[in-house]
């Protein structure tokens, strides 16, 4: 009779084996809202791709300015036009994806000039986007899950406060949950201060249009340097490797598939703050099936 214990070993492997599987398992972020042509919100998180839909963008804020959303061709705000998106983000928020609404960008009209500037639109966000009130709330009775950071432009001044504003708002109930985009040369030049406040859950990093930080045929050096630096160097709960979808999407930086599944996830994976990747933008995505393509290797 033979012995059971390769049986007992090829369970114990297996069961080692899906943990760490589950262990690295990451999700992906997408970034909608910028192109008509890409589905409708509930139409993206239908997909079963994504963890996490971005909401781009919020542009104009900040300084006095009477903050404006901008979601291209998808609805008009100035006609409170994008109402009708309440539904779509809680049948999203009904799978288990976060929404958040990403403020800045990189064409916008902002900036903060002062804490009590930060702290007027952190309570403008609650009441208008998250869980405060108002009688002109853009995207309808909506709650969504937090902010997102696009900070590419104005000043690198009171980002911090506006984070821990926000933040503090989470002890009203529900979480407010704040990401950011910085670019990956580090520290990023816009946000690079707000955080380090460690109030960050989840940072995307933009390795793209940054040669010396990004991903060059067959040279992972440079993008796994400025990893380690990421994720050694700042307090976020998760970070994520942020690529564009297709060649189309960004200057450069664009990882074709085979390449980030054989070469580039098995060599970040391993910290312990990796938590998936981030796509600009589901426009993108919907050109060249990125996500369908890397989601069982995230």
């Amino acid at each position: 009779m033979a012995p059971k214990l390769p049986t007992s070993l090829a369970f114990l492997t297996s069961l080692l084996l899906a943990l760490v599987v589950t262990t690295n398992a990451g999700g992906i972020a997408i970034y909608w809202g910028q192109n008509g042509n890409e589905g409708t919100l509930a139409e993206t998180c239908a997909t079963n791709n994504y963890d996490f839909v971005i909401i781009a963008f919020l542009p104009t804020f900040g300084n006095g300015q009477t903050p404006m959303i901008n979601l291209a061709g998808h609805c008009d705000p100035f006609t409170n036009g994008c109402t009708h998106l309440s539904s779509d983000i809680k049948s999203c928020q009904a799978k288990g994806i976060k929404v958040l609404l990403s403020i800045g960008g990189g064409a916008g009209s902002y900036y903060l000039a002062s804490a009590e500037d930060a702290r007027q639109v952190a309570t403008y966000l609650w009441n208008n986007f998250l869980g405060g009130s108002s009688s002109s709330r853009p995207l309808g009775d909506a709650v969504l899950d937090g902010i997102d950071f696009d900070i590419e432009g104005g000043t690198n001044q009171h980002w911090d406060d506006l984070a821990r504003y926000l933040s503090g708002y989470s002890q009203k109930g529900n979480k407010v949950y704040l990401s950011a985009a910085p670019q990956c040369p580090f520290p990023d030049a816009w946000v690079g201060g707000a955080l380090k406040t460690g109030l960050f859950d989840y940072v995307w990093v933009q390795f793209y249009n940054n040669p010396p930080c990004q991903y060059s045929s067959g040279n992972i050096n440079n993008l796994e340097n400025a990893w380690k630096q990421w994720t050694s160097d700042i307090p976020a709960t998760e970070i994520f490797l942020g690529l564009p979808a297709a060649p189309a999407a960004a200057g450069s930086g664009f990882i074709p598939v085979d390449d980030l599944t054989s070469k580039v996830l098995p060599a970040i994976k391993g910290s312990n703050k990796y938590g998936g990747v981030m796509l600009w933008s589901k426009y993108y995505d919907d050109q060249t099936k990125y996500s369908s393509s890397i989601k069982s290797h995230v």
